[in-house]
């Protein structure tokens, strides 16, 4: 059961993409639809089931479900714990349950980002590693510890929430947490398009901001290496607790420079141990399948784990 096909699934607030994962990692039959979170949980089944069944009809080997879903996921039972408002009423849907009934398939679901740095270690930048601490730098700031091949959910499956660290650089500035001072609310792409915007900037987004900065405007480096350093800050401490053997970071910020870069590694050198210090810190590679390559590669994995 561990080699067969696996139909993936990565679901977020705004689309779902889905494909069939082969055991080496090719995505084949992937398609996207939005995720239409206003019309609720049982719409949003529905539309997956379809969605699945159509993939399944393509490829009727794949016998196994693998389901990334935004929010916080009980590594168990496939349900959703909370989550944010992105979808309304998903806490408490028992999405692998139904998903699985729907097409009568087993199915497992757990936390997108806990997908994403899975498929990453697998099949991206962490692979042949023991252990790899995935930060993903986007809308906003995730992660996931992998050593092993084993993504870490937590005792209570919330393991990997990166963003909700403190940090100098946040100290006062509200976090979408309902708390104050965290990663999230200096370090993430909303929070710098937010920074630029308080301080008189006036740019369309964070891309914007950061060709800005490239090209030496002040106002953008400053706003730019205060988010970067800040994440690079929470990479240091971590690895000061973790100790992986390499960290990849993720997200659209990523993408945002040699300036955001050497800013991120700023902020390690401010707080990580000399021991830990000159750990690798490299982009992701596994590209946009990750979740996809993850969700499968953790439905593989739980399945095996009730067969033995």
């Amino acid at each position: 059961m561990s080699k067969e096909q696996v139909l993936a699934v990565d679901l977020g607030g705004t689309k779902i993409t889905a494909g069939v994962v082969d055991p080496d990692g090719r995505v084949t039959g992937r398609r996207t639809i939005p995720t239409g979170a206003q019309r609720g949980p049982a719409a949003i089944v529905a539309d997956l089931v379809a969605l699945l069944g159509t993939l399944q009809a393509a490829a009727p080997e794949a016998r196994l479900i693998g389901i990334g879903s935004a929010g916080v996921v009980d590594p168990q039972d496939g349900s959703i714990l909370s989550a944010t408002d992105a979808i309304p009423g998903w806490t408490g849907t028992p999405l692998a349950e139904r998903i699985g009934q729907g097409l009568e398939v087993p199915a497992f679901a757990l936390n997108d980002v806990h997908a994403h740095a899975l498929g990453e270690a697998r099949h991206g930048a962490g692979a042949d590693r023991a252990s790899m601490l995935m930060v993903a730098v986007g809308t906003g700031v995730g992660g996931g510890f992998v050593e092993h091949g084993r993504v870490k959910t937590g005792a209570r499956a919330v393991a990997g929430h990166v963003g909700h660290m403190p940090v100098p650089e946040a100290a006062g500035m509200d976090c979408t947490c309902g708390r104050s001072g965290h990663l999230e609310a200096v370090g993430s792409g909303p929070a710098i398009l937010a920074a630029y915007r308080r301080r008189g900037g006036a740019a369309t987004d964070t891309r914007e901001i950061a060709a800005r900065a490239e090209a030496g405007e002040e106002l953008a480096r400053e706003v730019l290496t205060a988010g970067a350093r800040a994440v690079g800050r929470t990479v240091g401490a971590l690895l000061n607790v973790l100790d992986p053997e390499i960290v990849v970071l993720s997200g659209g910020m990523a993408a945002a420079g040699e300036l955001w870069w050497s800013s991120v590694r700023e902020g390690v050198g401010l707080e990580a141990m000399d021991r830990v210090a000159d750990a690798p810190v490299v982009p992701a590679a596994a590209g946009a399948e990750a979740a996809l390559l993850g969700a499968a590669q953790y439905a593989r994995d739980r399945a095996a784990d009730t067969t033995v």
